[in-house]
């Protein structure tokens, strides 16, 4: 089990109480989740960073309650309308561009990163944390789809720490405090809702609207990754997250639709015995657990009552409806580049359904051609795996 990032040693420096806190994604929907936290427990945290994209009005409204000296925006035009927007007296350094994330998760004022930029974006700003040696609470799953190798290798030489904020990795991690040795691990059982399409056939899928695709019946979660759930991508690429999470193989790694989202994921043990996390979906859960790690600190929400569920359900996932699945695991199995192939081709296709430019099915059909045209190269280095991407998502968005 790797300790940098599925344990905590207990020899670790935890962070000290107030947390200096950066949110790189705050005006998405875990940032907005996260400040809610930070608002119930403001003696827990100092906020030193917030970054949006280009949501200048909601960034605004987040700094003006909660002052940070330090924002961010994706560039300078956005920065000028924010600016313009902030009270006055309260002047931070508005940074500005791609850069401004890498160079604010590093940041020696700075010791607790959340890490939720939705997509490969993420990938540079989370490793540079890494490599300063932050505490990261990791809500960018693509990070690591992308290089967790390379990432991996930054906790090693830096000491710094992971905790996963997905409700599923979340879920894994509180199962398998306290079980340090893998050999105890039987393995590792992601639960998926099945989205908005579950239990419908491909033939019924041919005719999906992007409104359906887009209407989640558990989660309220931004496009991109709502789309991601529909098509089972979302668990596809969790199934990579996890392997390089915990350190094991993929063929320790299963997943079970349970449209209920109440049980979160399971760990399994040698002994048959299975630990499972409980509780109502609500992503304010998971991140109150990384951002106070190791304490638990209330929430004022409500609690589960099993009698009021009446049963919980789970179900195989089906393959040939949902290829995206099975893609995430061959793709893993295929080495370090492909998981870049699938993870670009994916983020180019869902773009074009989200833009209304290719049907639903035609997600995992250009993710298929693409793996498929992939020969393996040699992506060990940021800049390789970056120039990976790039190549894919041009070769795609040229042929559209």
């Amino acid at each position: 089990m790797h300790t940098y990032i599925s344990q905590w040693p207990s020899d670790a420096q935890l962070p000290a109480t107030p947390r200096k806190l950066c949110i790189l994604g705050s005006t998405g929907s875990i940032g907005v989740s996260a400040l809610d936290v930070v608002r119930k427990h403001p003696d827990r945290f100092d906020v030193k960073v917030l970054a949006g994209a280009t949501n200048a009005a909601k960034l605004a409204e987040q700094a003006a309650e909660f002052r940070p000296p330090f924002l961010a925006v994706i560039d300078a035009p956005t920065a000028d309308e924010l600016k313009k927007m902030l009270p006055s007296g309260y002047e931070p350094q508005i940074l500005s561009g791609p850069e401004a994330y890498r160079e604010l998760a590093a940041l020696s004022e700075v010791d607790l990163v959340l890490s939720t930029i939705v997509g490969a974006a993420g990938f540079r700003p989370t490793l540079e944390a890494a490599r300063a040696g932050k505490m990261i609470a990791l809500a960018n799953k693509e990070s690591l789809v992308l290089g967790g190798h390379i990432i991996r290798q930054a906790c090693r030489e830096s000491g710094a720490l992971i905790l996963p904020v997905d409700s599923e990795h979340n879920a894994l991690f509180q199962g398998l405090l306290g079980h340090g040795d893998s050999r105890e691990i039987s393995r590792l059982i992601l639960t998926a809702s099945g989205g908005p399409f579950r239990g419908k056939s491909r033939a019924e899928l041919e005719k999906v609207t992007l409104a359906q695709a887009l209407d989640h019946p558990n989660w309220d979660m931004g496009a991109k990754i709502t789309i991601d759930s529909s098509t089972l991508m979302n668990k596809g690429l969790e199934v990579i997250e996890a392997c390089h999470l915990y350190g094991l193989p993929a063929e320790q790694v299963d997943v079970v639709v349970h449209p209920q989202s109440i049980v979160h994921s399971l760990v399994e043990y040698v002994d048959g015995s299975q630990l499972a996390h409980m509780g109502l979906p609500d992503m304010r859960v998971p991140i109150a657990h990384c951002l106070c790690f190791p304490d638990r600190v209330p929430l004022e929400l409500p609690s589960l009552n099993l009698a009021d569920v009446g049963s919980l359900d789970f179900e195989k996932p089906d393959f040939d409806a949902f290829p995206c699945l099975k893609l995430a695991f061959d793709a893993f199995a295929a080495g370090e580049s492909h998981p870049i192939v699938l993870n670009a081709a994916n983020e180019v296709a869902v773009s074009l359904f989200l833009n209304e430019r290719i049907s639903y099915l035609d997600i995992p059909s250009l993710i298929e051609r693409s793996l498929e045209a992939h020969e393996p190269v040699d992506v060990s280095t940021p800049e390789a795996a970056l120039g990976l991407d790039e190549e894919i998502r041009k070769k795609l968005l040229a042929r559209d």
